[in-house]
């Protein structure tokens, strides 16, 4: 597996400066009803308390144009009909970036001058997340998830989603029709071909394919740099596997269509197709990290690696999922700043040392507990 190039650019593009007031807010949401309807009444208490915040600083017409983004959202009922299992928002003057979260993260509305994106952190490292592309001649589906969840996403803008989309007129079958009788919303166009077409049909799949291993590799999986399952049937599989330049795609797949399952299986065997890649990229991690401390260019000590971390010399970093260690880092210097646990606005220490690490140019990985090689909560690899 190759390390994760891309996914930290999901976050460094919220470390740099903007301009203020930055928004961050989270909380956790609820999937299925009854439980969701409390979901826009609590996010609607977390946009009072920055109301509260921004009328300290601003006049009464910019708070209200900050938060009109907010607002609408609040009001958006088709939004709240789909949460999954967390949300964050981020907002700043041109900018307004929600994401939906499939882990719950603790509620928490943020105005400050930068944003508070340690919560988003602890999500988008963790070394268990991967997508699935659903594939048959077609169309596509795309999915993202976990090892506790797998939900279909909509594709980037740039990402067709069936043959006509990718091909329109330059489909090769001239005797070719494409019928949408009979269809629900969201389904794929039926296609009849006559006069023994195969060979233009197989070309037709091959080009599509062609197109859609492009557009996932530059919209998806370049960005994200995450592991892609391919979830198809072994003739379609194949043909794609052959015209694919998407060094994300991993050798594991799923050799049936996502519709001929139901979610519960289709997650169950991405999980048991992906595991073992994710055990092996744990591994590696944890080898690499015994080798740079063997030779003096690793350490387990959080006063040491932030020391690092501040002169960019880490280039790896592991951080213990769940793991809190009151405390607060001086980005200038890496000196660690003792805190009272008790106290509740205190930061984390660990959550510090990765955004420090992400803004040094390093890479951290979030790492079940059970699999992390140290008892202090990190483990860092230094670039020299």
């Amino acid at each position: 597996m190759t390390g994760s190039p891309g996914v930290e650019n999901r976050l460094v593009e919220f470390l740099t400066a903007r301009k203020p007031p930055c928004l961050s807010l989270y909380q956790p949401t609820f999937r299925h009803h009854p439980d969701n309807r409390q979901d826009p009444i609590r996010f609607r208490n977390l946009v009072k308390r920055m109301e509260d915040s921004l009328a300290r600083k601003y006049s009464s017409s910019e708070t209200r144009a900050f938060l009109e983004p907010f607002r609408a959202l609040a009001a958006d009922r088709a939004f709240w009909n789909h949460a999954l299992d967390g949300l964050a928002v981020l907002s700043s003057p041109g900018l307004f970036k929600v994401f939906k979260l499939q882990r719950p993260v603790p509620e928490r509305a943020v105005v400050a001058d930068s944003f508070h994106i340690k919560p988003l952190m602890r999500i988008f490292q963790s070394a268990d997340r991967y997508q699935v592309l659903g594939l048959n001649r077609e169309g596509i589906k795309l999915f993202e998830g976990n090892r506790d969840a797998l939900d279909e996403i909509e594709p980037a803008p740039g990402v067709p989603r069936t043959i006509i989309e990718a091909l329109g007129k330059e489909l090769t079958e001239p005797h070719l029709t494409v019928a949408s009788y009979g269809l629900g919303a969201g389904k794929t166009p039926m296609r009849h071909g006559h006069g023994g077409k195969k060979d233009e049909v197989d070309k037709d799949a091959e080009r599509f394919f062609r197109v859609v291993d492009r557009a996932i590799l530059e919209h998806h999986s370049r960005p994200s740099g995450l592991p892609l399952l391919l979830a198809a049937l072994p003739e379609h599989g194949a043909l794609f596997r052959k015209v694919s330049r998407n060094p994300q795609l991993a050798d594991e797949g799923i050799d049936i269509h996502p519709d001929s399952l139901t979610a519960d299986a289709l997650r169950d065997r991405a999980w048991r197709a992906f595991e073992p890649r994710f055990r092996a990229r744990l591994a590696g991690l944890v080898e690499e990290f015994g080798a740079a401390r063997a030779k003096g260019i690793g350490s387990d000590d959080p006063a040491q690696a932030a020391e690092a971390a501040a002169a960019g010399r880490v280039a790896t970093l592991l951080i213990e999922a769940g793991r809190q260690v009151s405390g607060r880092i001086d980005a200038a210097t890496g000196r660690i700043e003792t805190a009272d646990p008790a106290d509740p606005e205190v930061d984390d220490l660990l959550d510090d040392l990765g955004e420090l690490v992400l803004k040094r140019g390093g890479q951290i990985v979030i790492v079940p507990s059970e699999r992390m090689p140290t008892r202090t909560g990190i483990a860092a690899t230094y670039r020299f």
